[in-house]
């Protein structure tokens, strides 16, 4: 499921980032690989607030939506 489907307060697990390579190395660079665990911490405005690698971050909900967990 996309990570922008997981509920606040939710821990998932990275399972694969879809979209054009250049948004795949973003999100790497980022943080957000494949195997590692991440949060959702709060929306706001539209963005979504995640913690991933001991790291808060902000995404929008169209990258979020590009982010491909599974439920812990």
């Amino acid at each position: 499921m996309p990570l922008a489907m997981v509920r606040i307060g939710e821990i998932s697990l990275i399972d694969k980032i879809n979209g054009k390579d250049s948004t795949k190395k973003f999100l790497e660079n980022l943080g957000f690989v494949a195997g590692e665990w991440v949060t959702i911490i709060s929306e706001l405005g539209g963005n979504i607030i995640v913690s991933v690698k001991n790291t808060r971050i902000a995404i929008d909900k169209s990258m979020a939506q590009r982010i491909i967990v599974q439920r812990r």
